[in-house]
């Protein structure tokens, strides 16, 4: 046993695991590269101040659940909690937003951390894979972002997800509405600590999970019923184009998120298969973040997936994702000379986009041979003395177990065309 342990709340990504979850990065970031989407990578770590602005210190998140710490030069950081802040941050700075080309259009995917209480789908390290665009006002780049999370979740297989839609409504008609849920909340059987959240924002008690503070929220004034026109509008031309896209949905008009930037159009994936921790991803319009942490107006939508729960998912529906073989070919050399000439064989095959392993410290044939079994490789390559005088190795079908000898010279091409 090694001294060490994963910390509590977090885990290790180790094969076969790993490929699972290197396939859902990569089914989630296809239909954004096909749409405009570039790459952009920020620190694990940003000023304390970038989140307490952007993701709102009424938030569980800011409050209880950031990794923070000072440095030697006295620098408030903490762990990302969530990337929308970061992602922005970053586009301001490399002033992106001045190219002339907006909406400006990132992906991201990387690790978050939120201490949290440990339990299956929640995790104090938790990896997500995340879409932004940033610097336009249009129902359909709303759409659009939904329609592209759908759409990576299809590709996976998945049919058990259902998408919760809602208008948080903006800066015209959001404080009428904040007003009259303070005053209906204000008459509520509350703690300390909600009531207090009452006073910064009343909107986050709607999304209080608690079965005590729900009972309670029976009869509360709804957003849906004090939305200006102009939200009114914006919000139908969304549902009018996620509808005519094939994309179901549902509308919840209790839906809020846990961060605080969201405006208008709010959404949310849910799958009834795993428990209370039932949100895979969601996100939504935050036009007023830019200006929170500084920067000028700038409208903005976008969404996070949670690249866990989606394996959970997965695993709910019994979807077992068809991963190509991390070993594709076997080389079993016996004696030195083969050594030799099989793994400058093994490298040149490597070289032509073939997966290929090699029986490294000096094994006999047999433990060899089980390797070659265990590495789920389709052929072997057994090369011995007897062999390599005649200028050839075996060939092995390690599913049908026929063998057969291939020249040298001829092997790169025969095994393409055995794998084809």
């Amino acid at each position: 046993m090694s001294t060490f342990q994963a910390p509590k709340g977090t885990y290790d990504l180790i094969p076969p695991d790993s490929a699972t979850f290197l396939a859902v990065r990569e089914a989630i970031a296809a239909p954004l590269r096909r749409s405009g989407y570039g790459y952009v990578e920020t620190p694990g770590f940003e000023n304390v101040e970038l989140f307490a602005r952007g993701v709102g210190e009424s938030t569980d998140i800011v409050t209880k659940e950031m990794y923070t710490l000072t440095t030697k030069g006295g620098d408030e950081l903490a762990l990302r909690p969530e990337g929308t802040a970061s992602v922005l941050r970053a586009a301001l700075e490399a002033n992106l937003h001045k190219a002339g080309n907006l909406p400006v259009k990132l992906w991201y995917s990387g690790s978050y951390y939120r201490y949290e209480r440990p339990q299956k789908g929640r995790y104090r390290h938790f990896s997500q894979v995340g879409a932004e665009a940033i610097g336009t006002e249009d129902p359909a780049l709303d759409a659009e972002l939904i329609i592209l999370a759908v759409d990576a979740y299809r590709s996976l297989g998945l049919r058990n997800f259902r998408l919760l839609l809602n208008s948080l409504g903006d800066r015209e008609c959001r404080p009428a509405y904040r007003a009259a849920l303070q005053d209906f909340l204000r008459g509520l059987d509350l703690d300390e600590d909600t009531r207090r959240r009452v006073e910064i924002n009343p909107l986050r008690v709607l999304d209080d999970k608690r079965e005590a503070v729900q009972k309670q929220l029976t009869g509360a004034p709804m957003l849906r019923d004090h939305l200006c026109e102009a939200c009114k509008a914006y919000h139908e031309q969304v549902r009018e184009l996620l509808t005519a896209a094939g994309v179901a949905y549902e509308d919840d008009p209790k839906l809020v998120r846990g961060l605080d930037y969201y405006t208008r159009t709010t959404f949310e994936f849910v799958h009834d298969g795993l428990g209370s921790q039932s949100a895979v991803g969601g996100g939504g319009r935050y036009d007023g973040l830019s200006e929170m942490i500084g920067g000028p107006e700038l409208p903005s939508v976008g969404w996070a997936l949670g690249v866990d729960r989606t394996v959970l998912a997965l695993e709910a529906e019994g979807i077992e994702l068809n991963l190509p073989a991390a070993t594709s070919v076997y080389a079993v050399p016996l004696g030195e000379e083969a050594r030799r000439v099989l793994f400058g064989l093994v490298t040149e095959l490597r070289r032509a986009g073939v997966a290929t392993d090699f029986a490294y410290g000096g094994r006999g044939l047999k433990g060899a041979m089980k390797s070659a079994n265990r590495s789920g490789a389709r052929l072997a390559v057994i090369a011995g003395e007897r062999d390599l005088a005649e200028g050839a190795v075996q060939l092995k079908d390690l599913e049908s177990g026929e063998q057969t000898a291939v020249p040298l010279a001829e092997l790169a091409e025969t095994v393409r065309a055995r794998l084809a």
